[in-house]
């Protein structure tokens, strides 16, 4: 695997779960174990997205990877530091959404980190 199949991949779930989230279910939803509104699905939709575009553009995956893993690892600090129902008074996150931060912000800084970048198409 490279930093760019990471990126595809990462970001194709990240899609996904924006997705999910606007729809009742026991896992992503307003009562699910992961609470999510809104805000909180557009961040999923707009960070998979931005590393759909950055596997492909000039940018470069691993260095797109990098910039969404330093999102994540912001959103999991202020999540924990200030606890709450809302990150910023506007994300919607509980507990395991913190957690799972944490999780995604260290997977996602390792595939920029550590995976081989190839050349971005332009």
């Amino acid at each position: 695997m490279n930093a760019k199949t990471a990126a595809i991949v990462i970001g194709i779930i990240l899609l996904a779960v924006g997705i999910l989230g606007f729809f009742t279910n026991p896992l992503i939803s307003q009562t699910g174990i992961f609470a999510v509104n809104t805000a909180h699905n557009l961040v999923h939709l707009i960070t998979g997205a931005v590393l759909l575009g950055g596997a492909y553009r000039s940018l470069g995956a691993s260095l797109t990877l990098k910039i969404i893993g330093i999102f994540y690892a912001a959103l999991a600090i202020i999540g924990l530091a200030f606890g709450g129902d809302k990150i910023l008074g506007v994300v919607a996150a509980n507990n395991a959404d913190h957690w799972l931060h944490v999780a995604l912000a260290i997977l996602i800084l390792a595939a920029g980190f550590l995976l081989e970048d190839e050349p971005a198409m332009a």
